[in-house]
C-alpha cells in the first residue's frame, strides 16, 4: 500500500528555527490551494494506486477550514480507497477549536499531531510559537473529547535557555495528557532561518548537554510506557506513525503541494517550492532526484534509524555482506553503541547520538 502525503505550506506566523516551504496565505489562496490539491489527487484516479495512509503536514495543516480538508479526503478517498487509513493531520494547538475537531473526526481524520514543542512559557516565546502551554493541553483535551484516540505532540531538545530541568519539566507535562505518541526532536540551527545567528547558538546547548537532554527524554518516556520505535519517536499501545513508517521501511509514497516528495515505481522526485505555480498548473511538476536507488544503502540507512534496526535475511537478500557488517559493528557493540543478535543488528540510544558515522561504516561493510 502506498502513503499519501499533502503538503500545506501556510502558517500564520513563520516560526525563526523553521527552514520548512511556507508562508503567511493571502486572503483567497486558502480556497485555490485545496482545488489545486483535488485536482492533482484526482490525476490518479485511473491509475489503480490504492493507499492506507493520508499526511496532512505544513506549515499549519489546520489552517484550513474542516470543509477544504474534507473535500481533499474525499478526493483521496475516491482516487486511492483508504481503506481503513491513518490520517493524521498535524496542527498548531492554537488553531484548533471544539467545533473544528468535531468536524475533523467526522471527515475522517483520526490521528492528530499537535506541535507543543514545549511546556516553559518562556521557552515557547523564544521559539515563536503563538500558543500558551495552557491552550496546548486545552486543545489535547478537547481533541480527546471530541472521541480522538490517537494524538501526537511534538517536543523539541537542545532550544535556546533550555536545561535539563525545564526539559524534564516539558516531558511531565505532556505525560500528564495521557497522549499515544511523543516526537522529541533535536534543534537544527538551519542556514538562513532567523535563528542563524551566533546569539541564539551561544543560548543553545552544547554537544555533550544535547546528548544529556537526549538520553533523558529516552530514559523518562520508556520508563513512562513508551516504545521508542525510532530516533526521535515514541508510541504507546503500538501506535506508531503507520505513515512515518512507510518513509524509514523504505515503502512507496506520493507527496503532493509545493516542496512535496515522492518515492513512487522506485523514483525519488518531487514537486518544486512554488505555491503559485502549483495552483496555476493543471498538474504539479514532477523534478526527479533519483532513479533506481540503491536498494542495499537505502535499507541500512532507513532500518537503522528504527529500534527494529537491520534483519540479516534481508540484507543478505539485498546482496549485503553480513559477517562484515556484524564484523564491523563488533566494536560498536562493545562500546554500547548497538546491539547485535542471531537474526538482526539494531543501535541503542547512545548508538542514535552518533548514527550518521555508524550508518555510513556499515554501509561500506555491507557492500565490500
Amino acid at each position: 500500500m502506498t502513503g499519501i502525503y499533502v503538503h500545506v505550506p501556510f502558517c500564520a506566523r513563520k516560526c525563526p528555527y523553521c527552514d520548512f516551504y511556507s508562508a503567511v496565505p493571502d486572503k483567497n489562496i486558502l480556497e485555490d490551494y485545496t482545488q489545486a490539491l483535488v485536482r492533482n489527487i484526482r490525476e490518479y484516479t485511473s491509475k489503480g494506486v490504492k493507499a492506507d495512509t493520508l499526511y496532512f503536514g505544513g506549515g499549519t495543516p489546520s489552517l484550513l477550514r474542516p470543509a477544504q480538508l474534507d473535500s481533499i479526503i474525499r478526493a483521496a478517498k475516491d482516487t486511492f480507497v483508504l481503506e481503513n487509513a491513518e490520517i493524521t493531520l498535524e496542527a498548531n494547538p492554537c488553531t484548533v477549536t471544539s467545533e473544528k475537531l468535531e468536524a475533523y473526526l467526522s471527515s475522517g481524520i483520526n490521528r492528530l499531531s499537535l506541535g507543543v514543542q514545549s511546556a516553559v512559557e518562556s521557552e515557547l516565546e523564544t521559539l515563536g510559537r503563538l500558543h500558551s502551554f495552557e491552550t496546548a493541553k486545552k486543545a489535547v483535551e478537547n481533541a480527546k473529547k471530541a472521541g480522538f484516540e490517537n494524538i501526537s505532540c511534538d517536543i523539541m531538545l537542545g532550544t535556546p535557555g533550555q536545561t535539563l530541568s525545564t526539559l524534564e519539566t516539558s516531558i511531565n507535562s505532556l505525560l500528564s495528557l495521557d497522549i499515544q505518541h511523543i516526537s522529541a526532536y533535536m534543534l537544527k540551527i538551519e542556514q538562513g532561518t532567523a535563528f542563524d545567528c551566533d546569539k541564539i547558538r551561544n543560548s543553545c546547548a552544547d554537544d555533550e548537554l544535547s546528548a544529556q537532554m537526549y538520553l533523558k527524554t529516552v530514559e523518562m518516556l520508556v520508563n513512562a510506557g513508551f516504545e521508542q520505535y525510532e530516533i526521535s519517536n515514541f508510541a504507546r499501545n503500538g501506535k506508531r506513525s503507520r505513515h512515518n513508517m512507510k518513509y524509514w521501511k523504505g515503502e512507496s509514497y506520493l507527496g503532493f503541494g509545493p516542496s512535496a516528495h515522492s518515492f513512487f515505481d522506485n523514483v525519488r522526485y518531487f514537486c518544486p517550492g512554488d505555491t503559485k505555480a502549483f495552483i496555476t498548473q493543471k498538474t504539479q511538476p514532477r523534478i526527479v532526484q533519483e532513479e533506481n536507488p540503491d536498494k542495499l544503502e537505502e535499507y541500512i540507512m532507513l532500518a537503522l534509524r528504527l529500534s527494529d534496526g537491520i534483519g540479516f535475511e534481508k540484507l543478505t537478500a539485498l546482496g549485503g555482506n553480513v559477517n562484515a557488517v556484524v564484523q564491523a559493528a563488533r566494536t560498536f557493540e562493545k562500546a554500547g553503541l548497538c546491539s547485535i543478535s542471531q537474526d538482526k543488528l539494531h543501535l541503542t540510544p547512545q548508538g542514535f547520538l552518533v548514527s550518521n558515522g555508524i550508518i555510513s561504516q556499515l554501509i561500506d561493510s555491507a557492500e565490500s
